[in-house]
């Protein structure tokens, strides 16, 4: 019996692998495994939208959000404003900048044109104290815009801007 033992732990094959069968552990290693890699990376091709211009998704939602914003959306713009920046006592550092606002309706934008020396004002204090740092990269233009978006909603009650637009942004 101890023989028989040696003999199974010694390399000779077991019942189920001498019949053809595979072990439990290579089944795993290759059909499992590769199965579930395959469904993992088409569920994240699929996630990632990499299928919608197959299955025709991309296209549909894209006119369809092009519709609603060119529908809703009227451009107000600001004249170009000039500013020069708190340089800190070290070289005068101006910032030129030129915005629209996006506004929902023309007569939105009719009430802005009866208050923009107010916007115009806020929109120049503020910037006045800017900092050329606090402009650099798209954190820093990201950081304004939404602080220029806040001043604007409240110099106007009635109206509600819904965005900031750089047209054109200049630091010397």
């Amino acid at each position: 019996m101890a023989e028989q033992a040696v003999q199974d732990a010694g390399g000779a094959p077991s019942d189920a692998e001498a019949k053809g069968g595979m072990s439990g552990k290579k089944i795993v290693l290759f059909v499992v495994l590769p199965l579930l890699l395959l469904i993992g990376g088409l569920a994240g091709a699929y996630f990632a939208g990499l299928f919608d211009s197959l299955l025709g998704k991309g296209e549909e939602a894209e006119a369809h959000s092009e519709s609603e914003a060119s529908e809703q959306s009227v451009f107000f713009e600001l004249p170009v404003m000039l500013v020069n920046l708190n340089s800190g006592g070290q070289k005068t550092a101006y910032l030129k900048i030129s915005i629209a606002l996006e506004v929902t309706s023309e007569a939105d934008a009719s009430a802005l044109r009866t208050v923009l020396p107010r916007i115009v004002d806020n929109f120049q204090v503020y910037m006045r104290e800017l900092r050329v740092e606090d402009l650099r990269g798209s954190a820093g233009l990201q950081r304004l815009r939404e602080e220029l978006l806040l001043r604007v909603n409240s110099a106007v009650e009635d109206v509600e801007v819904m965005d900031v637009l750089f047209k054109e942004m200049l630091v010397q």
